[in-house]
């Protein structure tokens, strides 16, 4: 049945099309790669900041002056998200050039360079005055994708769904092995500085709207939370958009592989949804095991061992993929974006993740991995091939 449903396509009963939004955050530096102190507002200016009727993507300041934001307007295929994050991508470069910096799509910055600033403004000035410190310790930079439910109560029901997948969509955008000068070992070392911050972990499941409404109040009361603000949970329903947000990618080296986060992303919620139409309920999965998880593919990428989010079991993480894209292959292939994900899926799998690039090109001297990949070419894994269902 579930299957069937998802194979009407990617739209809501009335027929109205699962919308999709991507968010992109930067790093900021000179030709060294050396994060600029306080460039955000020269960016922001030179990029005009807003939307304009001929491209609808906006450049935003973020959590320090050293980082910078794109999104897209609300796009509802894979070819309107990699048109506007190529022209987002674009406006940043060209507003950063006139600041002369460049904007770094790395998780983490590769080379140390002077103390941050936090962003001016009330918001931010509210984060430092909570988490001090934190604030300024903070320099990571993420991919996140916002999916269009229409309906606050199927965005709960659908973080609770995608929680134990959250560690492979990791697995496969991890994109941030270098901090300030050190190889960390880790493949997501920006998933282990995040840990630092309250909520800002894989979420509890939520039985309702109302029971996420109750958990985030409380926090906010318990001196947690800034007061107005949604906790920063790696999926969570939006507080100002009727859409889930998935949180948990490392900033995309490439187009290509922010197009593979949105297109995923985009198939398990719609893959959510038709459980919940069918009267499933969601995966249970404990806290615990999924932190776990979400360690491990922090640790070793798509290229080592994985942590089996209903088993406990060890295994290795490209077998992850293999299940996850069994259980999207019908949403996928009603949404169009079959052909697409297996395509930029094929090509993570056989050249690494960003991390495993940035990595390459420090031993190897190969190729800028923020913007091709090696040329040694690697066995295509079974993720990635169709399959005859």
């Amino acid at each position: 049945m579930r299957a069937q449903r998802a194979a009407a396509g990617p739209t809501t009963a009335d027929g109205t099309p699962f919308t999709l939004g991507v968010e992109e955050e930067f790093l900021l530096a000179g030709s060294d790669e050396v994060p600029a102190v306080r460039p955000g507002a020269d960016v922001l200016l030179a990029g005009g900041g807003t939307h304009t009727s001929e491209d609808p993507t906006v450049l935003h300041g973020e959590l320090l002056t050293s980082m910078a934001e794109t999104a897209t307007g609300v796009c509802t295929d894979l070819g309107q998200v990699h048109e506007q994050l190529s022209s987002a991508r674009a406006r940043l470069r060209a507003a950063a050039g006139e600041a002369g910096i460049r904007p770094l799509p790395l998780g983490t910055p590769r080379v140390a360079g002077p103390p941050r600033s936090a962003s001016p403004g009330p918001h931010y000035g509210r984060m430092r005055r909570l988490y001090g410190h934190l604030v300024t310790q903070s320099e990571t930079c993420g991919c996140h994708v916002h999916v269009g439910t229409f309906d606050r109560e199927a965005a709960v029901w659908a973080a609770g769904y995608v929680r134990p997948w959250l560690p492979t969509l990791l697995a496969l955008s991890a994109n941030s092995p270098f901090y300030k000068g050190v190889d960390t070992g880790y493949a997501s070392w920006r998933t282990v500085m995040l840990s630092r911050w309250p909520t800002l972990e894989i979420p509890p499941h939520f039985s309702s709207a109302d029971a996420y409404d109750r958990a985030v109040t409380a926090l906010q009361r318990g001196g947690v939370l800034p007061r107005g603000c949604n906790a920063y949970w790696l999926v969570r329903p939006s507080y100002r958009l009727p859409t889930v947000e998935l949180r948990v990618a490392d900033t995309a080296a490439t187009v290509d592989e922010a197009v593979l986060q949105a297109g995923l992303s985009r198939a398990l919620v719609h893959t959510a949804l038709a459980a919940r139409a069918d009267g499933e309920h969601p995966p249970q999965v404990d806290g615990h095991m999924a932190s776990a998880a979400l360690w491990t593919a922090a640790r070793h990428g798509v290229r080592g061992p994985a942590l089996h989010p209903f088993t406990g079991r060890q295994v290795p993480a490209a077998d992850l993929v293999s299940e996850l894209m069994a259980l999207l292959r019908p949403a996928l292939r009603a949404a169009g974006d079959l052909d697409t994900v297996q395509r930029l899926l094929a090509r993570v799998l056989r050249d690494g993740t960003g991390a495993d690039r940035q990595r390459a090109a420090e031993r190897y001297g190969t190729p800028d991995p923020t913007t091709t990949a090696p040329a040694s070419p690697r066995t295509t894994h079974p993720a990635a091939t169709p399959s005859p269902s």
